[in-house]
């Protein structure tokens, strides 16, 4: 009888499978280790990002409390002196503040001591006619805040700002902000801007910022600079108001514009203010070279001793952060300081 051997054979693989599962093995620690380096990257991320809020947010409550403390200082400054705002007051000082892991500037604005952009068609038709680089242009054509915007422009006596540079950019001022479609001689409407390499509409309404000017036709860079510090735009106010109390030596241009001062006696009437300004309006408006000018009734409205609206400017910083606010306040008789207007970032 024969016996069979039943034992088992070991079978032992190949050896090119044994590298197969070595390398899928070493694939996975690979994947592993770029998931983790991946997971690392994006958790860093994370954590700087929150950092970054949470500077960011104190950053922007600094401000915020910089624009509490300036409303009740105006408000203060107007029971204090209902009557008379100038410079001299500590109001106009700019305000620096150290704080832990940062600090805060903020300076206070009189925003009716530049020219209202949006005040450009405000008043009467001027009673002459403003000759301009062709000589046609009628009376009818141009309000006095017009023919003050004119002087001024002409006053700043830069490379680049002719007089027919002037007229162009007084005419395509006032055709921005009016709501017609009707193009002045030496204005610009949608025709105008719809053929440039980029085109876009007319306003046909009032300004949002000063910054808008730059797109307005005749507005050249080369003395864009020069004009930016003259003028302002006031949130839902297209009057134009001008407290004589808070010009500086440096906004001659404007109040010769205004009144039709030479450069050198706006300067002179600047410098030679009371110290404290002036108490009353008609003791300006009793200045010997003001009175030689005989001023239309309109003209003379233009001035005053106080302010209704002031701009702050605030910039804070925490740790690397840093955010800068505008704010346009509103003094009322009756219903005190009120903010009509915040603008975020922009430059300080």
């Amino acid at each position: 009888m024969t016996i069979k051997n039943t034992q088992r054979k070991t079978i032992t693989p190949p050896a090119k499978q044994q590298g197969v599962a070595l390398m899928i093995v070493l694939m996975i620690v690979a994947l592993v280790a770029v998931l983790a380096t991946e997971m690392g990257t994006r958790l860093q991320l994370q954590v700087q990002r929150t950092m970054n809020l949470k500077d960011n947010n104190q950053a922007y409550w600094y401000a915020m409390g910089a624009e509490a403390f300036a409303r009740k200082s105006i408000q203060s400054l107007i029971e204090e002196s209902p009557d008379v705002i100038s410079i001299d007051q500590a109001w106009a000082q700019e305000f620096s503040y150290p704080l832990e892991n940062g600090g805060l500037t903020a300076n206070l604005e009189d925003l009716q001591a530049c020219f209202n952009l949006n005040a450009i068609t405000s008043g009467s038709a001027s009673g002459a006619g403003n000759t301009g680089g062709s000589g046609n242009i009628g009376a009818s054509n141009t309000t006095e805040a017009m023919d003050a915007f004119h002087t001024m422009l002409l006053s700043l006596s830069v490379d680049g700002l002719d007089n027919y540079t002037a007229d162009t950019l007084r005419d395509s001022l006032a055709d921005w902000v009016d709501e017609d479609d009707r193009m002045r001689p030496y204005g610009a409407e949608d025709s105008e801007y719809e053929s440039r390499e980029f085109p876009y509409l007319a306003a046909n309404g009032p300004l949002a910022s000063k910054s808008e000017l730059r797109i307005i036709n005749g507005v050249s860079p080369q003395w864009l600079g020069a004009l930016m510090p003259l003028v302002c735009v006031i949130p839902d106010y297209d009057e134009l108001k001008i407290n004589v109390n808070t010009l500086e030596q440096e906004d001659a241009p404007l109040l010769a514009g205004l009144t039709g001062l030479d450069i050198q006696q706006a300067t002179s009437l600047i410098s030679s203010r009371p110290q404290n300004g002036w108490d009353e309006i008609n003791d300006f408006l009793s200045e010997p070279s003001i009175q030689a000018l005989n001023l239309t009734s309109t003209r003379q409205d233009w001035f005053a001793v106080k302010t209704e609206y002031f701009m702050l400017h605030t910039k804070t910083q925490y740790n690397k952060a840093t955010f800068k606010l505008s704010t346009v306040f509103h003094v009322n008789a009756d219903t005190g300081v009120s903010i009509v207007n915040r603008e975020f970032g922009g430059t300080y």
